[in-house]
């Protein structure tokens, strides 16, 4: 069988980290013979450029065609300005609304090797493992009304709404049990339900739909809390499931927990576990073309794809074992160095990954 992936470098580095994740899966479909079809299309800033929009026809068309979507980053300076209908970002969220990729998963996973480069004492992020349940298709993201509108007196008011459906928690719930099920079996929900009757639906409906699964451990947090107990202990999460909004804030601040945002990767899941795989970080034009680009959470990312969406589990385990060795060999990215270690661009991490790769390969 030959899966098809849809490849979008979009801005920024992405072009950059997207093309040592596609060496990595280049070098997977030589020693193992799974067969993948890479296409490559247009999003964000570089479709807005040649196309005159963030999300052209033709690149809607691949991600729907495709088993499944690998995505660099969208965004930069230069587009800023533009009306928000043509911003980068529309790109992105258009794909996940228009595939209903509801389910976005964000490990934070604290690589043994890279202890020290975390801002937080060791003895409390060694061993961190935990995954952010992120609602990613609904909430203030999508809601509507929004704009800015100009009030009688001339002063401008800018307005979002939130807003979620009861079926959307509910599967979003589900979701996180789901997952939980197969790890340590504790989710925490994460709202503001004192002071938003949205997110008090929330807690009702997460609640209830628990009952269908009395295995699991169900706690509630609200988000505040949650980012505080996230630095002083975050070992006492296991799965975090949140709104759009918070998981978006939250992932980012558990990313810096292992010390880089640049090793994190994640998938977006619609409800027949089709997805998008991307890394959490942004376009980081202040480095994009010099190299300098961590490219490892793009790289995992593709070793998730493999597990959630084609469930090439020994495949996705193997690129995973290849991360793992490649830091064991001391190269680093510069967001990751640290003294005595060799500090590498991001072509050569790629490089590192695929020597590794080859190594177990060729192991008896």
């Amino acid at each position: 069988m030959t899966y098809k992936i849809a490849v979008f470098p979009g801005d920024g580095i992405g072009p950059e980290i997207v093309r040592e994740a596609t060496k990595v899966l280049g070098c997977l479909t030589s020693i193992s013979g799974i067969r993948l079809e890479l296409e490559s299309e247009l999003i964000g800033g570089a479709a807005y450029e040649q196309c005159g929009e963030p999300l052209p026809a033709s690149s809607l068309d691949l991600a729907r065609s495709a088993d499944a979507i690998l995505l660099g980053a969208v965004g930069g300076p230069q587009w800023e300005s533009l009306d928000y209908a043509l911003r980068p970002e529309r790109g992105l969220l258009g794909l996940r609304a228009e595939l209903d990729l509801f389910s976005n998963l964000r490990p934070a996973v604290m690589h043994s090797q890279l202890v020290g480069a975390s801002t937080l004492k060791p003895e409390v992020v060694e061993g961190l493992d935990i995954l952010i349940v992120r609602e990613l298709t609904g909430g203030i993201y999508f809601g509507r009304p929004r704009g800015i509108r100009v009030l009688e007196n001339g002063e401008r008011e800018g307005f979002n709404t939130l807003v979620y459906r009861e079926s959307q928690i509910r599967r979003i719930a589900h979701s996180a049990f789901r997952i939980a099920m197969k790890r340590n079996r504790r989710v925490c929900s994460v709202d503001k339900a004192n002071v938003l009757e949205c997110t008090e639906l929330w807690r009702e409906v997460m609640t209830s739909t628990a009952r269908e699964y009395p295995e699991i451990a169900l706690s509630h947090m609200y988000v505040d809390n949650a980012a505080m107990q996230l630095v002083r202990a975050p070992k006492q999460f296991d799965v975090i499931v949140t709104t759009n909004m918070f998981g978006d804030i939250l992932s980012d601040c558990a990313a810096m927990l292992t010390g880089s945002i640049g090793m994190l990767p994640s998938a977006s899941l619609d409800a027949s576990a089709k997805g998008m795989y991307e890394p959490i970080h942004g376009s980081a034009p202040d480095i994009a073309g010099r190299e300098r680009a961590n490219p490892l959470a793009t790289i995992l990312s593709a070793a998730m794809l493999l597990r959630y969406t084609l469930g090439e589990n020994e495949a996705a385990n193997l690129i995973e074992r290849a991360v793992r060795d490649a830091l064991d060999s001391g190269v680093r990215t510069p967001d990751i160095h640290s003294p005595g270690m060799l500090e590498v661009g991001t072509a050569q991490m790629g490089d590192a990954v695929v020597k590794a790769m080859r190594k177990i390969a060729d192991s008896p």
